[in-house]
């Protein structure tokens, strides 16, 4: 047989096989019904481990979504501003102390009980309790005063702390088990979980007890695909919307259109701020490193490197350079920037600051020092380690030697202290984006399994400026504290043009192909929360 026709014919057989993976994947082909919809899972969280259950992460945490199940207190419109959802209004008292929230009377769960604001209040004092990933530490007490109102009793001010009431899902107090409720979920949102195959695919069906808009898809799947099986399963036609990855951002598949989201996904390096001076993890594992610990290297690899050219290398273009890791936020800070892509600049840095190469073997050396260190990424995540590969190649014209080191998360977490990582940082939440990525640790605080400021940032200066963040009358009143600081106007802070803790390289959008007879209205300015106004998505007729 011709070798062309006998590999023509093999490349057919892998893609039927595919074809059928993928059908068998997302249980069956033959769902005609205009109202209902496949869609993949939010940003990059996959099957949720422990289920549905927003006291233990679902919707809130790492990546914050609607969680379709339960209601919030309050939502987001397209431009990321709150809404009231179960909240009708709220009040801050003047010591900033307490949170009044004031909830809707005609709000039933999918069982048809009544939900109160002993719910609610049972929700949030047992998801402070539970091992999920929101951090409700400052959280004293939530208590109901009466059916429609609630008080939250804060252990200090946090003017973060809307944040929280708009991602929590609320569940039924009466009834709840921690470690079952993910599975059969009761919450008000406009959907409840019809069924879940676990490893495959979760099936959510309108729940005509929702007080809200009526959506028109009556019947939400959401499968839980590996990256690499993504677009075979776009090609296939069964999928409605599907999160694409990096590798498919240059595809054109015929019935769907390629949509990016803009976002506030930064991603980059953590680059160790301590030196290694004998410091430990909480199990034992090194703290500090004698490289990066080096403003001189931290600094000329944010001034020598390229953002544009990793946007459009690593990112295929859907994305933008990012400096601070909060650029595209409201308190972002321009003077926080700095300008790139000047090596000579960067080299200059380095030699002023004593690192030069003596041997000639490309690396720089300070005091017996080779500007050497390792940087870590997951094995599974494409853009990540494409990210550190373009990084580190750029590095080399500069005399800094970066060295690749895939790992899994465990090994990742004891390593972060004392080596580089490709982190991301997805959240609007000022808590999260900035009070807890910047805050210093003490010597206590070095948790390996706090990826919170994962390279041991510590400037007192900053920590006051952050305190008065949180201190703040209001959300908008801390904007100015959150963007001071990132440049103190004194030379420090957590920007590039400060400190420089952080090699912050792109901001990379999310991207979806979504089949061409699906209109999702105004698009999120989240891109994680890609169906926050899934209410609103219709079919368009054929």
């Amino acid at each position: 047989m011709n070798n062309k026709i006998k590999y023509a014919i093999i490349a057919v057989v892998v893609i039927i096989i595919a074809i059928i993976a993928a059908s068998s994947f997302l249980g069956t082909s033959t769902d005609n019904d205009p109202t209902h919809i496949v869609i993949t899972v939010p940003g990059h969280t996959g099957e949720p481990e422990t289920g549905f259950n927003p006291l233990t992460g679902w919707g809130n945490g790492h990546l914050n979504f609607n969680p379709l199940v339960q209601s919030t207190l309050f939502g987001s419109d397209e431009n990321g501003s709150f809404v009231n959802d179960l909240a009708t209004n709220y009040t801050i008292s003047a010591d900033r102390l307490t949170w009044t929230v004031n909830i809707r009377d005609d709000v039933v769960f999918s069982d048809d009980t009544k939900l109160t604001a002993k719910d609610v209040a049972f929700t949030f004092n047992e998801a402070k309790k539970t091992d999920g990933e929101l951090d409700l530490t400052n959280l004293k007490e939530a208590k109901a005063v009466n059916d429609t109102t609630v008080e939250f009793t804060l252990e200090k001010p946090q003017s973060t702390f809307i944040y929280d009431l708009r991602y929590v899902g609320i569940v039924k107090e009466d009834g709840y088990n921690n470690e079952t409720y993910g599975s059969n979920p009761i919450g008000s949102g406009p959907y409840k979980l019809k069924q879940w195959d676990k490893g495959q695919q979760a099936i959510f069906e309108y729940n005509d007890k929702y007080y809200g808009k009526e959506p028109y898809f009556k019947q939400v799947t959401m499968v839980f695909p590996e990256e690499d099986n993504v677009l075979q399963m776009v090609k296939s036609g069964q999928i409605d919307v599907a999160e694409a990855p990096i590798s498919a951002y240059g595809e054109n598949v015929t019935g769907y259109k390629l949509v990016e989201f803009e976002s506030p996904r930064a991603q980059g390096f953590s680059l160790p701020y301590l030196p290694d001076t004998g410091l430990k993890t909480d199990n034992g594992n090194p703290v500090g490193n004698n490289v990066t610990s080096d403003p001189a290297i931290r600094k000329a690899l944010n001034v020598g490197i390229n953002r544009e050219a990793i946007v459009e290398s690593v990112y295929k273009g859907i994305g933008k350079p990012e400096y601070t890791g909060v650029d595209s936020l409201p308190f972002a800070n321009e003077k926080a920037k700095i300008t790139d892509n000047k090596p000579d600049e960067a080299k200059k840095i380095l030699e002023e600051a004593g690192w030069v190469d003596t041997n000639g073997d490309g690396i720089r050396e300070k005091d017996g020092v080779k500007a050497s260190f390792e940087v870590y990424y997951p094995p599974n995540k494409e853009d990540r380690q494409s990210l550190a590969t373009i990084i580190s190649e750029q590095a080399k014209d500069l005399g800094i030697e970066i060295v690749l080191k895939s790992a899994d998360w465990d090994t990742i977490y004891t390593k972060m202290y004392s080596q580089a990582v490709v982190m991301q940082q997805s959240s609007d939440n000022p808590y999260s984006a900035v009070y807890q990525q910047y805050y210093s640790k003490d010597a206590e605080g070095f948790l390996e399994s706090d990826y919170r400021n994962p390279n041991a940032y510590n400037n007192s200066q900053v920590d006051g400026i952050l305190d008065q963040g949180m201190n703040a009358g209001t959300l908008e009143d801390a904007y100015q504290y959150w963007s001071q600081a990132a440049y103190t106007g004194s030379g420090s802070g957590f920007g590039p043009n400060g400190d420089a803790p952080w090699l912050w390289a792109a901001d990379n959008h999310f991207a979806y192909f979504v089949k061409d007879d699906v209109d999702m209205g105004t698009l999120s300015k989240l891109g994680q929360d890609y169906y926050a106004n899934i209410l609103d998505w219709t079919r368009k007729s054929s």
